[in-house]
Parts: structure tokens; C-alpha cells; sequence
């Protein structure tokens, strides 16, 4: 694959899919939501935010040191 960015075209075609079909953005979102629901549960929604928040910035400065 040449380039791994997210051009307007797959972006497009990607949204036309999740307006298309819905279910399959929740089969996608499915496991994060199912952690987020666990982390909330045992240690209450604050924990659950941060945890949210901290694994957000992970991915996103993995995906910065990859690029």
C-alpha cells in the first residue's frame, strides 16, 4: 500500500457505507464500547473517561511515530 493517510475518497466511501448500513459501525465500535461499559461498572465513570481519554492519545501519538 503506498500511503497509509486517509484520503477524501475512502473517507467518503466510507461514510456512505456507515449511512448505508449502520450495524456495521456498531459490530466495529462494539468491543470499545463493552470495555468503556466493564471499566464503568467496576470502577466508576470517571475511570472509565480517563482510561478513554489516555488510550486516545496513545493511539493517536503511535499513529504520529509511525508516520
Amino acid at each position: 500500500m503506498a500511503g497509509k493517510k486517509l484520503d477524501r475518497v475512502h473517507a467518503q466511501s466510507a461514510l456512505e457505507t456507515v449511512r448505508e448500513n449502520p450495524l456495521i459501525a456498531v459490530i466495529a465500535a462494539a468491543p470499545a464500547l463493552v470495555v468503556f461499559g466493564l471499566v464503568w461498572w467496576l470502577a466508576g465513570f470517571g475511570t472509565a473517561v480517563v482510561l478513554l481519554l489516555a488510550i486516545g492519545v496513545v493511539g493517536l501519538v503511535v499513529a504520529e511515530l509511525r508516520s
